[in-house]
């Protein structure tokens, strides 16, 4: 296979976007080009940018959102194929919206591990921007999350996970067999102040740390 940009038929796309998408396509190229064939990555990508096309708010992000998208889904399906075997354990973190929960529990994981696990989020009904109240309480522990962005979960990442930790999706929350599980039960921040989030914040900190402790990943002190 060559290593070509994509190609595919972009409608309903300024030319902004379509280089955008193109200049993206080659990157991942470079990226994975000894992992994947174009045409795998040029999937991942175009199905990656139908994935939030329908609710973006500033349609110009959205080549970037279907990037990173795209990476993390290649880097887990990576996994999922054995060709990366780096023995990092992997969490995965569903919440309904991938607004506040998960995202706040994404960020703690993230910062307390470092290079020492891997983690991922995912929403079953994304919705179109992270809650500015988990931002804020995020923001005061020193930790920016403003970053992250609300997406779906797809079946190579939950496939790549060795932990699925879910919060409130019920039975929309996706099932693999084999797959271990754990709901952390906790109030919803959508739509609450901050006074209200910040005790959800730090009962997703000490869940964090105490699944670091599990998996024998060392947290730094903070």
């Amino acid at each position: 296979m060559t290593n070509s940009p994509v190609t595919r038929p972009t409608r309903d796309l300024s030319i902004d976007q379509q280089q955008a998408l193109r200049t993206a396509a080659t990157r991942l190229q470079t990226d994975f080009r000894d992992t994947f064939g174009t045409e795998t990555i040029e999937r991942f990508l175009h199905s990656s940018y139908d994935e939030f096309a329908g609710r973006a708010t500033v349609p110009n992000f959205l080549p970037l959102l279907a990037e990173r998208f795209a990476r993390q889904r290649l880097k887990a399906l990576a996994r999922v194929e054995g060709k990366v075997t780096d023995g990092k354990p992997t969490v995965l973190f569903l919440c309904t919206h991938n607004a506040g929960r998960s995202q706040m529990a994404l960020g703690y994981f993230t910062h307390l591990a470092g290079d020492n696990a891997v983690a991922w989020s995912g929403g079953s009904e994304p919705g179109n921007e992270v809650n500015p109240a988990a931002i804020e309480a995020m923001a005061e522990v020193g930790i920016d999350i403003t970053g992250e962005f609300p997406k779906p979960w797809t079946d190579e990442i939950v496939q790549a996970a060795d932990i699925v930790i879910t919060m409130g999706c019920g039975d929309a929350c996706p099932i693999f067999p084999g797959k271990r599980y754990e709901e952390w039960t906790l109030a919803d921040p959508a739509g609450q102040d901050l006074d209200t989030v910040r005790p959800i914040r730090d009962e997703i900190e000490e869940r964090v740390r105490r699944l670091l402790a599990e998996l024998d990943v060392t947290a730094e002190v903070r």
